[in-house]
């Protein structure tokens, strides 16, 4: 590994790293309380002291984030097709799509509950309605710039419609399909949460909230690392996969100028 290529590899760990140590020290240069604001240590001992609570609520959270993105991948990918290829959908649902996602997820965890009850479904649903739209446009964008041209050349040599879309329009979106995932996994996560806070008995977003109630600050703090955490690693999930199937669009974006 070249020098530059370290220095990417570790970036993100010194800024990371620089950060802390930041917050380690305001906190006790100026002696802040934990209970306005916990230094890095001591939410560090609170992961250790709560390990097994935190652990528990975790996988809840991670299980149903994980179901809400499966299901806001396909549904996104399929509506994505849908606009992108056919005007008439394009016309017809992308306004719906827009007004449903201008309404707050917070807004939509009552109804859910009034219609499933509190648990799992609502904060799964909630979680795929926070990040199926990102796919969809995203998807939807990389069909609608597919170069006229192309399609002209294509379909002079005979191609159909659907062979346009198969052969050039969907590989040419899937750069923008593999960015919509980062941000979609983090949306899932925000949806699962907030629908936790409000109806649920488990989740690090009730976890948070039974701590808050009691001043128990570290601990909620506790709970947003470890949220936190589980972005990132969905996060690097995504991008490894990204890298395993379009590395010629991502090797453009690591290089840079240089």
């Amino acid at each position: 590994m070249d020098r530059r290529r370290l220095t990417l590899a570790l970036a993100p760990f010194v800024v990371i790293a620089g950060t802390l140590l930041f917050w380690e020290g305001l906190c006790r240069a100026f002696s802040i309380p934990p209970f306005l604001l916990p230094a890095p240590s001591t939410v560090a001992a609170t992961l250790i002291g709560s390990f097994g609570a935190i652990l528990f609520n975790a996988e809840y959270t991670l299980f149903t984030t994980l179901i809400g993105f499966g299901l806001s991948v396909v549904v996104g990918l399929a509506l994505g097709v849908l606009i992108g290829a056919w005007a008439l959908a394009y016309a017809g649902l992308y306004p719906l799509l827009v007004a449903f996602n201008s309404v707050p997820k917070v807004a939509l965890v009552p109804v859910l509950v009034i219609w499933f009850g509190t648990g799992t479904i609502p904060a799964t649903i909630t979680a795929f309605s926070a990040a199926f739209l990102p796919i969809a446009v995203n998807v939807a964008t990389g069909l609608i710039t597919v170069e006229p041209e192309l399609k002209d050349v294509l379909r002079a040599l005979g191609a159909s419609r659907f062979d346009v879309i198969r052969l050039v329009g969907i590989p040419r979106s899937l750069p923008y399909f593999f960015a919509s995932l980062k941000i979609a996994v983090a949306l899932a996560f925000v949806g699962a949460v907030v629908s936790e806070t409000v109806a649920a008995d488990r989740g690090i977003g009730y976890l948070m909230i039974a701590a808050s109630s009691r001043f128990d600050v570290p601990l909620v703090f506790a709970g947003l690392a470890v949220i936190a955490a589980m972005g990132v690693a969905l996060y690097v999930v995504c991008v490894m996969i990204e890298r395993r199937y379009i590395g010629w669009a991502v090797r453009g974006a690591v290089e840079g100028f240089a």
